[in-house]
C-alpha cells in the first residue's frame, strides 16, 4: 500500500535547501519515493515536501540514510522536521 508523506521544516535558505533536496532525486526514486518541494509564499523559510512512498518503513529507511542525514546536519535546516504519514481510506 502506498502512503502519502508530508514533511514541514524551517530552513535558513530555501534555494540552498532545494538544491540539496534535488540532489537526492535518484536515491528517492530507487527507494520508490516520489516527492516535490514547496514553500509558503509569505514565509520563504517554511518548506514542505509532499510525496508518496511504498510504505512507512521504506520512507523511514530513506530518511535515515547518510545522504539525507547530511542535509539535516548541514545547518540549512533550522527546525526539527514534522512528518505526517497518511493512508487513503
Amino acid at each position: 500500500m502506498t502512503i502519502t508523506v508530508i514533511i514541514s521544516v524551517q530552513v535558513s535558505d530555501f534555494d540552498q535547501w532545494k538544491s540539496k533536496f534535488d540532489n537526492l532525486e535518484e536515491q528517492r526514486l530507487e527507494a520508490g519515493i516520489s516527492a516535490r518541494a514547496y514553500r509558503k509564499p509569505d514565509d520563504p523559510n517554511a518548506s514542505y515536501v509532499i510525496g508518496t512512498a511504498p510504505s512507512k518503513e521504506a520512507f523511514v529507511e530513506f530518511f535515515a540514510s547518510p545522504e539525507r542525514q547530511a542535509i539535516q546536519d548541514s545547518g540549512v535546516i533550522t527546525s526539527k522536521p514534522e512528518i505526517a504519514f497518511l493512508e487513503e481510506c
